[in-house]
């Protein structure tokens, strides 16, 4: 994964009885709904996945709406962003395994497909258990960490998410 350090602007929207004369409360208010914000919206196709608010660098000037009286305050903030990219390896746990692949999460990342064709050597053995299995007896099961490689991914929108395509041809991947 790549990690990015970038600055943003946001909009906050202040209830009013969040807002304090002696700014303490405005402050610590502003600072909860950008976090809960940032928690909300997960992830961008622009900067990948939202993983830490790094630093609040500026706070506009509030802008009242007529018939809530919510106060909207534009923020400039730092945050640490996490985006895949094509043909990096990452680890991952097995998640779900299919008779056609294998389903991996890494760090935010919930949906990475590792399907049959691209794990050398490896045959599904079905069971109650279901495990892909080589010659070396070495076993891809539930809850195994494995060293893979991005071969492509997407984002999907409506999930604020993104989809990766994974292998394990390469030297040094597989089951750790």
């Amino acid at each position: 994964m790549v990690f990015f350090e970038v600055e943003m602007q946001w909009n906050v929207l202040i209830s009013p009885n969040e807002l304090d004369a002696k700014g303490l409360l405005l402050q610590k208010a502003i600072i909860v709904h950008l976090m809960e914000e940032f928690a909300n919206r997960k992830a961008s196709k622009e900067h990948g996945y939202y993983v830490a608010v790094t630093s609040l660098n500026s706070v506009g000037e509030g802008k009242v709406r007529g018939l809530t009286g919510d106060v909207l305050f534009p923020v400039t903030f730092s945050c640490i962003t996490q985006k895949p990219a094509k043909g990096e390896i990452l680890q991952g746990s097995v998640e779900k395994i299919l008779k056609h692949g294998i389903f991996l999460k890494s760090g935010p990342m919930e949906s990475i497909f590792l399907p049959e064709k691209t794990m050398k050597d490896y045959r599904y053995v079905a069971g109650e258990n279901p495990v892909f299995l080589n010659d070396k007896h070495s076993k891809l099961e539930k809850d195994t960490i494995v060293r893979f490689k991005v071969l492509g991914f997407k984002w999907l929108e409506y999930d604020r998410q993104f989809q990766l395509l994974a292998t394990l041809a390469g030297d040094f991947l597989g089951p750790i």
